[in-house]
């Protein structure tokens, strides 16, 4: 009976201790998560509402638009776009709708999200961006040139959530398990951590979009790029009212306007992302005069083993076409 009671005992303190690492553990990385949500950032009020922006480097400005599970701060710094602010340019990042510090509105749809982009330009006297998209992102980077085509110099989309007819008007059909991500991860940030440490694997396919054998064989840098997408979700309470949002803006996309589109377009996307970005690529670079399109046979949703070369790509892609816009922005301000 006493080496039953000592057993008991000695499995209440293991269990004790583990309870209390696994608390410190995720304190540690709550607070290191609210630190980058509270660092360059500031919320301006607009002629639309207000909204959360990030500015780095100075020069011709690109408007970076995060996918979904962002905010200012998803890609705010990563070494990509650490190296456009070395090249020249000014990085302005935003916050969608329900993200972070930008409110989600009683019409939070993809035009509104446009026209707040504008109005922000126009806050901070700005007549001319390139803009970059990624993923759910891309609707309103889409719309933002077809609704204001002289304030965008270049648009730049990575694996780009858009309608592709033929298929469906959703991208994709909610899965199986979007519910649980609703109810449970979505609506705890110690239930979405610890789904980080013990269902990784789960949440880079299901939510990263990227098959495992992709992320398993990848170098030391790219998996540590998965972990940090991973890690930078937190905290998803205050992210959770603009994913939720992008699941009825993807459910539901409508085709864009794209024989308006006159400036030249980027697009990126691999063959095995598992949402399925190379079709609404491929359909997007056929439907847009000029176009240019990449797609890797591998990488998945968030191009995995490919980063450098979507880095230079982007750079390439970017760098004259700023440069005629910026000209151009002088040449206009000489006018007037």
């Amino acid at each position: 009976m006493k080496r039953k009671t000592a057993v008991s005992f000695a499995a209440a303190l293991v269990s004790a201790a583990s309870a209390a690492f696994t608390y410190r553990a995720f304190r540690r990385d709550m607070e290191r998560a609210k630190k980058c949500i509270s660092s360059g950032n500031t919320v301006v009020n607009t002629s639309r509402g207000p909204i959360e922006y990030a500015s780095v480097g100075e020069g011709f400005p690109l408007l970076i638009i995060h996918g979904a599970g962002g905010g200012f701060d998803q890609l705010y710094g990563f070494e990509t776009h650490a190296r456009l602010s070395n090249l020249g340019f000014r990085l302005i990042f935003v916050s969608r709708f329900g993200y972070l510090g930008t409110p989600l509105p009683k019409d939070a749809s993809t035009r509104a999200q446009v026209d707040l982009y504008a109005a922000l330009l126009d806050t901070l006297g700005i007549e001319r961006v390139g803009v970059v998209a990624v993923s759910a992102g891309a609707p309103s980077g889409l719309q933002f040139v077809t609704r204001y085509p002289d304030r965008c110099v270049a648009l730049a989309l990575l694996v780009p959530a858009a309608y592709v007819p033929g298929l469906s008007a959703t991208f994709p059909a909610a899965p199986p398990w979007m519910e649980f991500f609703r109810n449970t991860l979505l609506g705890s940030d110690f239930a979405f951590w610890l789904a980080t440490k013990v269902a990784r694997g789960t949440l880079i396919k299901n939510i990263l979009g990227t098959p495992l054998d992709v992320a398993e064989s990848a170098g030391a840098d790219e998996r540590l790029r998965l972990d940090d997408v991973l890690m930078n979700i937190l905290p998803v309470s205050k992210r959770r009212a603009g994913l939720l949002n992008d699941v009825q803006v993807v459910t539901h996309l409508e085709p864009a306007s794209l024989a308006q589109i006159k400036v030249p377009v980027l697009l990126v996307s691999s063959e095995d992302c598992l949402y399925g970005t190379f079709r609404s690529a491929r359909y997007l670079a056929k439907q847009i005069l000029g176009s240019r399109l990449v797609i890797y046979p591998k990488g998945g949703h968030l191009w995995v083993g490919h980063d450098i070369e979507v880095q230079k790509e982007l750079m390439e892609f970017l760098r004259p076409h700023a440069v005629k816009g910026l000209a151009a922005t002088r040449s206009t301000s000489a006018v007037v």
